[in-house]
């Protein structure tokens, strides 16, 4: 089952945000951004797909230890980044640096910067299992006010493409079907909409588990 990570670990979160489901595929993310007082430095990167979740999983963090965070780090000029390690060091104060990859594939190109990430934890949120695609339809789904029935959400589990940004494609749109069409949410008009979208595909196998 997932779980809300901001609930059994106490970690305050905004009401406005989503909650943070945590299942295998970022399980390991969670819980080193978690036991943040264990790092061997003050520092640790947040890499993930984009819609993962991964700002969310920095905010909560941030809010729990009093840290601070630098989001989509590739657009942050690296001088300022590289003050901020230091910074974070100095001051005992956790700092999270969230991006969608390590280098090399995020091209850094102060040295300094290289060395200082390449000696900070590494906290990766994988690409969803099958447990986080159903939870997040269901989640997403609540969130928009659609009544979605759980044969729905099964069946919308093994057609999708197995991606943070595909599941809100779908949820977004159904939902604007539904509230064009007012017509019930079902497996037969998510058949039709998300066929013409291009988004449905053949039956996947399920992930083995791990």
């Amino acid at each position: 089952m997932s779980n809300q990570l901001a609930l059994p670990l106490g970690w305050p979160a905004d009401p406005r945000d989503d909650a943070f489901l945590v299942t295998p595929s970022n399980a390991r993310a969670a819980h080193t951004l978690e036991h943040w007082a264990t790092w061997p430095v003050m520092t640790a990167v947040l890499t993930g797909p984009r819609k993962s979740g991964r700002s969310l999983l920095a905010r909560i963090f941030a809010a729990k230890s009093h840290g601070t965070i630098i989001d989509d780090a590739e657009t942050v000029p690296e001088a300022q980044i590289f003050h901020a390690w230091n910074q974070a060091q100095a001051e005992h104060r956790p700092l999270v640096i969230v991006a969608d990859a390590l280098p090399p594939l995020w091209a850094v190109r102060l040295p300094d910067l290289r060395s200082r990430l390449a000696a900070s934890p590494h906290a990766a949120i994988q690409p969803p299992d099958d447990e986080l695609i159903a939870a997040l339809l269901a989640h997403l789904f609540h969130r928009r006010g659609l009544d979605a029935r759980p044969d729905l959400v099964a069946w919308l589990s093994t057609r999708i493409e197995r991606s943070h940004i595909v599941v809100q494609r779908v949820v977004d749109a159904l939902d604007q079907e539904v509230l064009e069409s007012r017509k019930r949410l079902s497996i037969a008009l998510a058949r039709t909409v998300l066929t013409a979208a291009g988004i449905v595909t053949q039956p996947q196998p399920l992930l083995p588990m791990t």
